[in-house]
């Protein structure tokens, strides 16, 4: 039987100043409870390195990426970020970048490969926005065109807040289809353009939302006939969320996770995951809203 890869580095949890410390405990405690519970063995996880600044360079500029790696950024575009900037945050981001590409090896073997960290979606070719310095789904998606290891890609983005950098970094690009499924008046607020965009009303509840889901995603995958898949699988929709403005529960959250691989599987498209973003104000809530998306996988796709 095939084994379940996880991408997760101790670097995912590397503190922050005071005020930015709580969204970084999930990334130790996802894999922590994981192990705890049994659903996953240390086996399943595996670290990655530094991604390649070639390889970077295939989605970001020259210029931005060396203002990542010498420190250069202005404060106004570390406070476009929202992070402090740090060599640390900058080697964070090279990891978990590489670790999103190397799952993509292990998704074309086992059908599924998830970070335990990634979706940076907000992140342009020469700027960082949103909490999101590099953009993983777009570096390792122009990675495996520039490879030829797929010929049309589909990046599935369920976090509450719209991909705008994905959506920028891919609009004349018609190898990779970008779907966008997020909150109508959330951020950001400036908008970019998907391929295509479904906006949400606030207050939208499981019925509503997985029948928007379960009436589009089976659509976009006969248009698109896609070679491989990047699910984005934030759980900042669930009701709990300080910011999502959406009312999810962790249920509906799970039948989320079930019908994007169900319908991935149906087509034999392998799918990297990440786990995108989560504001709940209990962390319990928001690791086992992102458990809950490994467990899915594992099961869903009978991998060890």
């Amino acid at each position: 039987m095939s084994t379940l890869k996880i991408a997760y580095d101790p670097i995912y949890a590397h503190p922050l100043p005071e005020g930015h410390r709580f969204p970084m405990l999930k990334y130790e405690l996802i894999p922590g409870q994981l192990l705890y519970e049994g659903s996953i063995i240390p086996g399943n996880l595996f670290s990655p390195g530094l991604c390649d600044d070639q390889v970077v360079l295939l989605t970001h500029t020259h210029e931005y990426l060396q203002k990542l790696k010498n420190q250069t950024l202005s404060a106004r575009e570390q406070r476009q970020i929202g992070f402090p900037q740090s060599p640390a945050l900058t080697q964070r981001e090279l990891v978990i970048t590489q670790g999103t590409i190397d799952c993509c090896a292990h998704a074309l073997t086992n059908g599924v490969s998830l970070n335990v960290a990634g979706g940076t979606h907000h992140a342009f070719a020469d700027r960082g926005e949103g909490f999101c310095f590099l953009n993983d789904f777009a570096v390792a998606a122009n990675w495996l065109l520039h490879q030829k290891t797929a010929d049309k890609i589909l990046i599935i983005d369920l976090d509450v807040h719209q991909g705008n950098g994905t959506a920028s970094l891919f609009a004349h690009e018609p190898r990779v289809f970008t779907f966008s499924m997020h909150g109508k008046h959330n951020y950001p607020f400036r908008k970019e353009h998907s391929d295509l965009d479904l906006e949400l009303e606030d207050g939208l509840e499981d019925a509503g939302y997985l029948a928007l889901l379960r009436d589009t995603l089976p659509a976009i995958l006969e248009k698109t006939r896609p070679s491989f898949a990047f699910f984005l699988s934030g759980v900042d929709i669930l009701a709990t969320d300080k910011f999502g403005k959406l009312k999810v529960s962790i249920e509906g959250c799970r039948q989320r996770d079930a019908f994007v691989f169900s319908s991935l599987r149906q087509h034999s498209i392998p799918c990297v995951v990440a786990m995108g973003g989560g504001y709940s104000p209990d962390i319990r809530t928001i690791v086992e809203a992102h458990c809950n998306t490994f467990r899915t996988a594992k099961e869903m796709y009978g991998l060890d």
